[in-house]
C-alpha cells in the first residue's frame, strides 16, 4: 500500500514523500485498515523499527489538520521526549508547531496551549491534569509510547491513572497505544475499547541465537562459526560483525561492567575506523575528557570513545550520552556497551545485539533472571532499517546445558503477561489525593468510578483494590491532607491541594510538615537529611565498608537532625535506609560546598548522572519544603530554604549567588571570578574587559558577553542592571544545573 492511498490531507503525503516515505510496511497498512483515522482507539503491538511512530504521526496530523484539536505524545523518559520533539519538527512546513515539556511540575504549562503537538512525560501530563490546565480540553488525540510500561512497578501506576484521569477529563479523546509485541495486548485493547493490530513482522528479519565456544546456534537450527582469535568471546563476536561493516550493541548487567568491557575491547575496534571517523571521535572524545567537570569516568569514556567504542549508562551525564548516541547513529562509533536502560530508551539499532548477562543483582533481592520482555526489548534493537539485510541477537553460554536453557527460556518463550501494578497504598495514595484536590471526584462513589476506569479494574475484581483505596483515604484524612464533610463530601485541605500541585508524595509532605511543626532551629544538614528521607528523593546505596563512617557522622551531628535515626536492632531495614539518606545528604552537601564532580564521584563511588539526578530532585524538594513551610506557618524556615534551593541549583556557596546569574557563568567560572577579586556585578562592571578575559576559564568571548549582559555596550551606566540569563535546557550538564522552578516549555 502506498502512502498516497491513505485518506489524509495531500500536504501530509507530500511532506512524507520529501523525506523518502512512500510505501507502507504491512503492519502500518493493517493499522490504517482499522477506523483509527476516524478517531477510534488503537493498540499497535509490533516489533521495534516496524513503523509504529509513523502510524501515530499520521493520526496526529490528521486530527490537527481536520480541526479536531491538539495532539499529546506521551513518553516514559526525558531522553525519548527530546528525540520525538526533534523528529516532529519536520512538520513545521505544514504550519504545525511542536512543544516539549518534561520539567516543572508546579506549572500549568500555559505556553503549551499555543502548540499543536505536545511531547510530554507521563508525570508532566499528570501534573498538568492536577493543575486543571484549560487546554487539556482541546486535546483530540493522545499517543502513548511504550504502553506496556503499565507493567513497570515504578512507572506503571502513574501511566495507568493518567490515562484513566485523562479519559475522565476529556471523554472523547482518542488513544493510540504503541508497544513492542506483548502476550496480552488484547487486554490493554479491551481496557481502552481499542482495536488491536498485533504483528511479528519486521523490516529487517531478526534471528536469535546462543553463542557457545566458536559457534552461534540459532533458534531455527542454523549455525554460524566465529573465528576465535582473542581471549574474550565478546571481542570476537563484535569483530565478526565489524568485518561485514555492521555495528554492535552489547548489553551487560551493571555500570561497572559497561566500562570494563569497553576498556578491554577498545584496542580491537580501532583498526575498523576510517580517517574521518578517527577525526570525529578524537574531536568529541577530547570534549568529553577535557571539560571542566570531567570525572575519572569521563576521562575513561574519552579514551575508549576515541578508539571507536563507548559505554552507556545512567551514571553518565546527559551531554555524554548525547555524544555517544549521535556518534553511533553516524556510524563513527562501532560498538556501545550498555546497561538495559538503553534498550528502553532512545532508538539505536545495530546489526548484532549481544546480551552478555541474563542475571541481575539487586540489593534486598539478590540475583535473579531478567524478564523475557526485557530480553525481547534488547533483542529487538538488532537490525538497522535501510542499512542491514538482517539483525542478530546473541546470548552467551558456557555449557551446552546453559545453551539449551537460554534458547528455551528466552528465545522460544513469549513475553510475560502485562499486569497492573496499581494495587498498593503507596502507588494509589498520591493519585487519590490529586483526584480530590483537582475536583475530579468529590465523594467515595465518584472515586470508585475513577478506579473502575483503570487497567487494574479491567484485569481484576475492583474489590481487590478497595482496601487500598480505603487505607489511602484514611491516611490522607488522618494527616490533614483531605477532609470529609458531614455529607461525606471529600475535600482537599490547603496542604493537600499544594501537595498535589507540587507533585510530591503525600508521605513527603507529611514528613516535611511534621518536622517543621517541631519548631527546631534551622540546620543545613538537618534540612538536607529531611528531604533525603522522603520517598521522592533518590538515594545512594551504602556499602558495608562505608557504614562506620556514616555512623560516626550521625553521632557527631545527632542534634542537628530533624528526624532521629531508628534503632539499629528494632528496625534494621529502617536503619539501613537512614544511612543511605545520610550518604545522599552528604553528597548534596559536597555539591553546594563546591566540591568538583570528580571529587564527589570518587569519594562516593557514584556517576555524574547520579549527582545530577540527586541534585535535581533536591532542588524541587527544597522548593516544595518552602511552600509547605509557608502553608503551616513555619515562616522561620522559608528564607533559608529558598536560599538553599538556589545554592543547590548552581552547586555553590552563598557568596557566589550574585555571579551565577550571568549567562555562561556557572559554579566553576563564578568561583574563578570570586577568587580573583571579582565578587559581585559591580566589580565586573568596573573591571577592564581585557583583565576580565585573563581570568582562568573566562576568556575573551565570555568577557565580552559578561560586559554586554551588564549593559555596557548598550550604554547603561549603572551597576544595578537587572541581569537576564538563558536557563540551560533541563538535561544540560554545563557548569550550571537547571532549575525546576521555571517552566521548560521549549
Amino acid at each position: 500500500m502506498k502512502v498516497s492511498e491513505i485518506p489524509i490531507n495531500k500536504k501530509i503525503i507530500d511532506v512524507l514523500g520529501d523525506i523518502g516515505i512512500s510505501d507502507l510496511f504491512p503492519p502500518q497498512e493493517t493499522a490504517f485498515e482499522t477506523n483509527v483515522l476516524n478517531g477510534e482507539n488503537l493498540i499497535l503491538a509490533i516489533p521495534t523499527s516496524s513503523g509504529k511512530t509513523l502510524v501515530a504521526e499520521i493520526c496526529m496530523l490528521k486530527a490537527i489538520l481536520d480541526g479536531k484539536g491538539k495532539a499529546i505524545y506521551l513518553v516514559p523518559l526525558r531522553s525519548l521526549a527530546r528525540e520525538k520533539y526533534q523528529e516532529f519538527k519536520k512538520y513545521e512546513s505544514l504550519g504545525i508547531t511542536t512543544a516539549m515539556s518534561v520539567g516543572d511540575y508546579d506549572s500549568p504549562g500555559v505556553k503549551l496551549q499555543e502548540a499543536d503537538i505536545i511531547v510530554l512525560t507521563t508525570e508532566r501530563l499528570d501534573s498538568l491534569i492536577r493543575h486543571r490546565t484549560d487546554w487539556i480540553h482541546d486535546v483530540a488525540i493522545v499517543v502513548v509510547d511504550e504502553i506496556h510500561l503499565i507493567n513497570d512497578e515504578s512507572r506503571g501506576p502513574t501511566l495507568e491513572m493518567v490515562l484513566a484521569k485523562l479519559i475522565q477529563v476529556q471523554a472523547n479523546v482518542q488513544v493510540v497505544g504503541l508497544s513492542a509485541t506483548i502476550s496480552n495486548a488484547d487486554e490493554i485493547a479491551g481496557w481502552l475499547d481499542a482495536e488491536l493490530v498485533k504483528s511479528e513482522w519486521r523490516p529487517v528479519p531478526l534471528t536469535e541465537g546462543v553463542a557457545l565456544d566458536d559457534e552461534i546456534t540459532f533458534s531455527d537450527g542454523e549455525t554460524r562459526s566465529i573465528r576465535r582469535q582473542r581471549q574474550d568471546v565478546v571481542s570476537d563476536l563484535i569483530c565478526d560483525i565489524l568485518d561485514e561493516g555492521g555495528q554492535v550493541l552489547v548489553f551487560v548487567s551493571s555500570r561497572r561492567s559497561t566500562a570494563a568491557v569497553a576498556k578491554r575491547i577498545a584496542s580491537n575496534i580501532r583498526p575498523y575506523l576510517t580517517d574521518d571517523s578517527l577525526t570525529y571521535l578524537s574531536n568529541i572524545g577530547g570534549k568529553i575528557g577535557s571539560k571542566l567537570s570531567a570525572t575519572e569516568t569521563s576521562k575513561m569514556l574519552s579514551r575508549v570513545f576515541k578508539q571507536g567504542i563507548a559505554f552507556h549508562h545512567a551514571g553518565l551525564d546527559n551531554q555524554e550520552r548525547t555524544y555517544i548516541e549521535d556518534a553511533f547513529r553516524k556510524n563513527h562509533l562501532k560498538a556501545i556497551v550498555a546497561t538495559p536502560t538503553l534498550a528502553a530508551g532512545v532508538n539505536l539499532p545495530a546489526r548484532r545485539v549481544i546480551i552478555r548477562d541474563v542475571r541481575r543483582f539487586e540489593q534486598n533481592r539478590g540475583s535473579y533472571f531478567i524478564p523475557i520482555l526485557e530480553y525481547k526489548q534488547m533483542a529487538g534493537r538488532a537490525g538497522r532499517p535501510s542499512y542491514d539485510r538482517y539483525g542478530e541477537a546473541v546470548l552467551l553460554a558456557r555449557t551446552e546445558e546453559e545453551q539449551d536453557f537460554l534458547i528455551e527460556k528466552y528465545i522460544l518463550s513469549e513475553s510475560e503477561i502485562i499486569t497492573s501494578k496499581l494495587a498498593s497504598q503507596d502507588s494509589i495514595r498520591s493519585h487519590i489525593l490529586s483526584a480530590i484536590a483537582s475536583d475530579m471526584v468529590s465523594d467515595r462513589k465518584e472515586l470508585d468510578h475513577l478506579i473502575d476506569c483503570t487497567f487494574f479494574s479491567f484485569q481484576f475484581d475492583s474489590r481487590e483494590i478497595e482496601h487500598h483505596v480505603t487505607s489511602a483515604l484514611e491516611f490522607l484524612e488522618q494527616y490533614g491532607l483531605i477532609e470529609k464533610t458531614q455529607d461525606n463530601t471529600l475535600e482537599a485541605t490547603l496542604l493537600g491541594k499544594r501537595t498535589s500541585q507540587l507533585y510530591i508524595d503525600p508521605v513527603s509532605a507529611v514528613k516535611i510538615a511534621d518536622a517543621f511543626s517541631e519548631g527546631r532551629p534551622y540546620s543545613q544538614i538537618g534540612i538536607l537529611h529531611l528531604i533525603c528521607s522522603t520517598p521522592d528523593q533518590p538515594k545512594s546505596y551504602v556499602t558495608q565498608s562505608e557504614v562506620g563512617d556514616y555512623e560516626f557522622f550521625i553521632e557527631d551531628n545527632l542534634n542537628d537532625f530533624l528526624i532521629q535515626p531508628p534503632d539499629e536492632w528494632d528496625d534494621p531495614e529502617g536503619y539501613t535506609n537512614f544511612l543511605a539518606q545520610i550518604k545522599t545528604s552528604l553528597i548534596l552537601t559536597d555539591w553546594i560546598e563546591e566540591r568538583s564532580e570528580s571529587e564527589i564521584t570518587d569519594n562516593y563511588n557514584i556517576g555524574s548522572g547520579d549527582i545530577h539526578r540527586f541534585v535535581q530532585s533536591a532542588i524541587w524538594l527544597l522548593y516544595a519544603s518552602a511552600e509547605i513551610a509557608k502553608i503551616i506557618g513555619a515562616d522561620s524556615y522559608v528564607k533559608n530554604l529558598y536560599e538553599l534551593q538556589s545554592r543547590m541549583k548552581y552547586g555553590i556557596r552563598a557568596e557566589l549567588m550574585e555571579l551565577v546569574g550571568l549567562r555562561g557563568v556557572g559554579r566553576v567560572r563564578s568561583r574563578m571570578l570570586y577568587n580573583h577579586g571579582l565578587k559581585n556585578l559591580s566589580d565586573l562592571y568596573n573591571v577592564e574587559q581585557e583583565k576580565l578575559g585573563r581570568v582562568p576559564a573566562i576568556g575573551t568571548a565570555l568577557a565580552l558577553s559578561i560586559k554586554n549582559q551588564l549593559g555596557i555596550e548598550s550604554g547603561y551606566g549603572t551597576t544595578s542592571t537587572q541581569v537576564e540569563f538563558n536557563e540551560p535546557d533541563e538535561d544540560d550538564n554545563d557548569d550550571t544545573t537547571q532549575t525546576l522552578l521555571l517552566d521548560f516549555d521549549t
